[in-house]
């Protein structure tokens, strides 16, 4: 019987169930995301976590096909956002009810990690990449709740990951859906946003960027874009002017921390860096690896490969 593993991850905005067999190939990401009212750009937690429990049983009853004539060896979930002291949002309790049920019965433990680590977990698992984590490289996790830079290496318990740069206002995700919402988009916006922004052909305004080193401003881009529909009225232009100051911020914001910690290969994660637009602007970079569209949103697969990864390891020490 062929082993797999699972991984539950529940954020502010998705549900989610990844799997990954032995060789740590993905066999189901199942994702369901959380209902946001329209004109709204986010949800209360409290109201996350009524979605989660709604939402759990139906992703699990999908996700339960995928281990059928499969032996599970072992489970894993997101616990808080990142991996430091303090970190905490109630939304991810839901995922551990849901892990600890699962492993109910089968003489399984959970194993926890940070919803971050998971996002990292998944980029390289997309992009074919972990050989660069066994020395240091730079990862940026770029979302609606956060835009931060990482100094970064593989640890047993996901990576140990120091913020090197960031945002010190908005973040990145924040910008685009404000700017989408203003627009009669519904949240969240990226998908919309990037659509729209291909069919404008036109010349587009470049104000000067808040970058200094690895660190950004984004909060003048929301005014600006304001400013630019008021005056021109087009979705497609206001669009390309939003992603075309985020390109060339992260564009900048890469480069300084390579001018501070070395030529090290850049990993791209979360969900702002499903924007294929986006990736194009990053070229200049060089060695820069990006999850697939799927795997970039929030999403258990790289939980399921984290626990994958662990379980596997502690086998192998017992041996």
């Amino acid at each position: 019987m062929n082993g797999c593993f699972v991984g539950v991850d529940t954020s502010n905005y998705t549900t989610s169930v990844g799997i990954v067999d032995e060789n740590g190939g993905v066999l189901a990401n199942v994702k369901r995301l959380l209902p946001v009212a329209d004109g709204q750009c986010g949800l209360r937690q409290s109201d996350a976590v009524f979605a989660h429990v709604k939402n759990l049983p139906v992703v699990l009853a999908e996700a339960s096909a995928f281990l059928e004539g499969k032996k599970l060896l072992g489970i894993g979930y997101s616990a808080r956002p990142r991996k430091v002291d303090g970190s905490y949002m109630p939304c991810f309790l839901c995922g551990e009810a849901a892990a600890n049920a699962l492993a109910a019965g089968r003489g399984i433990s959970p194993v926890a990690f940070s919803h971050q680590c998971g996002h990292l977990s998944a980029a390289l698992t997309s992009a074919g990449a972990w050989g660069i984590a066994d020395k240091p490289f730079i990862a940026f996790h770029v979302s609606g709740g956060t835009t931060e830079v990482l100094l970064c290496r593989q640890s047993g318990d996901g990576f140990a990951a120091e913020i090197v740069g960031g945002t010190r206002d908005l973040n990145a995700g924040q910008t685009v859906d404000r700017a989408g919402v203003m627009m009669g988009m519904r949240f969240p916006c990226g998908a919309q946003l990037e659509q729209e922004a291909a069919r404008y052909k036109g010349k587009l305004p470049k104000p000067k960027i808040s970058v200094r080193g690895a660190y950004c401003n984004l909060s003048g881009l929301q005014n600006l874009a304001e400013a630019c529909f008021r005056e021109s009225g087009d979705t497609a232009k206001t669009s390309a002017f939003v992603l075309d100051f985020i390109g060339r911020t992260l564009l900048a914001m890469a480069q300084g921390a390579r001018e501070e910690h070395g030529a090290l290969p850049v990993l791209f994660a979360g969900g702002v860096m499903s924007n294929r637009r986006l990736r194009a602007m990053l070229s200049p970079l060089g060695e820069t690896y990006f999850a697939e569209p799927g795997l970039s949103a929030d999403n258990a697969v790289g939980i399921a490969e984290l626990t994958r990864r662990k379980t596997q390891n502690l086998l192998a020490e017992e041996v």
